[in-house]
């Protein structure tokens, strides 16, 4: 166990805001963690003003916020990544001030994060037991006694996963599970859950959301943060709302409702969270006929017109995104074609789409839409090098001028344009990657999960976008897992099963029941 320390950093001042329960709690068992008051800079840039929260044993606690509200910043200080430059931290009734993730691990407090970082090579119990493993004489590794109290740890979450088996190609919910099990080998009392659920099927968030119950009931204290309010509600006891890097209120989940949350995390009346408005519809920009790749999609056709938003549904696995990535010219295709504005299009050219007016906005933009160490300027304008250079120079300044009109055209929240868009809040780095595709003046916009992991409030200006681009002319094809914003959104539904466009439904037409049974249903519904 690490030593703990004093904290060195100066108490919270007096105004500071208190935690209290917004329903008037009576006498609650002792707080397993408290943080009071914590403040974070970097630079000119205030991260975290008061960061506030209680733990206690034996509950799930949400935390939610906007982007940019400081939860990351009062994650990474629980997680001793960050010390804090102001506030209190008190674990187990001990005052502590953490100098490395070990000392927060040391205390018991264990990270999940949403994207785990597991040793690929390495089996699932070496990964549990990294550097601890239990040992026999002479100090060798007793590999027995490894797998041993794997399984243990598995059967006590419920998950039969084998302990033998390499990390390399588990599923994330899988991994997600591990971490949780050499969270437990720790005896962490605190577990933080930072957007686990993003990148799972319904079936494993389920499956997860039982495990964080059996450990809830067993004594744990179980930080959540999501921006899904049905997993919110579903699954937590209190909640915290965070906005602009300051603590506002803590809510016991029973007497919450949803949109008094998000009145408290946008500081306003958020308004329509779908605010489309139909725009008119021109001619044909996009048209694809037969489209198959073998073992992927079969015999994809569709249109989309000028002015349209038109969103492919179904299920994870259905063959969205891959459709998607064909028709950019990112993945190869066995049959069929694809034409922009009458004209066909190379298979396999992402350079040939983006000359023909396409914008594609990736699905994970982190990993393909941004290059995370570049400058926020820089990334706005990559799709744009050969226009901003002058005799193979790229003027600095014209670069700046266009990241900064784009910039302010869709609100994006930097310090400045030379910070590495890696500092910026999920929604902004969105918005950053719309920026980059939108400064082609494409005819066609291919969005990818287009709001996935933003929060509520980002959402609703990418929707007021999206509805502005095609009022502008633009046509736009959505893909989306989230069954309100295809609702929301779309003049035009297909919904794919199994790699087939199993029905298609107009606006006015379509309900959650008929997409949901078009997106479950093998068989064809008659278009």
């Amino acid at each position: 166990m690490a030593t703990r320390e004093v904290p060195t950093v100066p108490a919270a001042s007096s105004g500071s805001a208190q935690l209290s329960s917004a329903s008037g709690a009576s006498a609650q068992p002792q707080s397993v963690l408290t943080l009071t008051g914590a403040a974070k800079t970097f630079g000119p840039v205030v991260a975290l003003a008061d960061g506030t929260i209680d733990i206690r044993p034996g509950e799930i606690h949400a935390l939610v916020g906007e982007n940019g509200a400081g939860k990351s910043t009062l994650v990474k200080i629980l997680a001793g990544v960050h010390s804090p430059d102001a506030g209190e931290f008190v674990v187990g009734g001990e005052h502590v001030a953490f100098r490395s993730p070990a000392d927060s691990k040391a205390a018991g407090i264990s990270v999940i994060y949403q994207e785990p970082t597991l040793f690929p090579d390495l089996t699932v119990a070496e990964n549990i037991f990294i550097g601890r493993q239990p040992t026999g004489r002479g100090g060798i590794i007793n590999r027995r006694e490894m797998r041993r109290q794997a399984r243990e740890l598995f059967a006590t979450l419920g998950v039969p996963i084998d302990p033998d088996r390499i990390a390399e190609g588990l599923s994330i919910a899988d991994q997600q599970i591990i971490e949780i099990a050499k969270a437990i080998s720790l005896d962490a009392r605190v577990l933080v859950m930072d957007e686990p659920t993003a990148a799972l099927s319904g079936v494993e968030v389920e499956r997860l959301f039982t495990v964080a119950r059996g450990l809830r009931d067993k004594g744990a204290g179980i930080l959540f943060i999501s921006h899904r309010f049905e997993e919110v509600f579903a699954l937590c006891d209190r909640i915290t709302v965070m906005r602009d890097g300051r603590y506002v209120s803590v809510h016991d989940t029973a007497a919450a409702t949803v949109p008094g949350i998000v009145k408290e995390m946008v500081g306003r009346e958020l308004g329509a969270l779908f605010p489309k408005v139909v725009a008119p519809v021109g001619d044909t920009v996009l048209s694809v006929t037969g489209l198959s790749r073998l073992g992927v999609f079969t015999d994809i056709g569709f249109e989309v017109k000028a002015g349209e938003i038109v969103a492919l549904s179904g299920l994870v696995g259905a063959g969205r995104t891959e459709v998607a990535r064909a028709v950019f010219g990112i993945d190869k295709y066995d049959a069929g074609t694809v034409h922009l504005d009458g004209k066909p299009l190379p298979a396999r050219s992402p350079q040939a789409s983006i000359t023909a007016g396409i914008g594609f906005v990736p699905e994970d933009r982190r990993k393909q839409g941004l290059v995370m160490d570049l400058s926020v300027a820089r990334n706005a304008t990559l799709t744009l090098r050969k226009s901003l250079a002058r005799f193979g120079l790229i003027s600095g300044a014209r670069e700046r001028r266009l990241a900064e009109e784009w910039s302010a055209r869709l609100q994006v929240k930097t310090g400045s344009q030379d910070y590495a868009v890696s500092t910026l809040s999920g929604g902004n780095q969105q918005k950053v990657v719309l920026a980059k595709w939108l400064a082609t003046e494409p005819r066609l916009l291919i969005v990818d999960e287009p709001t996935r992991g933003i929060d509520v409030g980002t959402k609703a200006e990418v929707h007021r976008l999206l509805s502005d681009l095609a009022g502008r002319g633009i046509a736009i094809l959505m893909i989306s897992s989230e069954l309100p914003e295809v609702l929301g959104m779309a003049d035009r539904i297909l919904v794919m099963h199994e790699g087939r466009i199993s029905a298609e439904y107009s606006r006015e037409e379509a309900t959650a029941e008929l997409v949901m049974h078009a997106a479950t249903s093998a068989q064809e519904v008659a278009r």
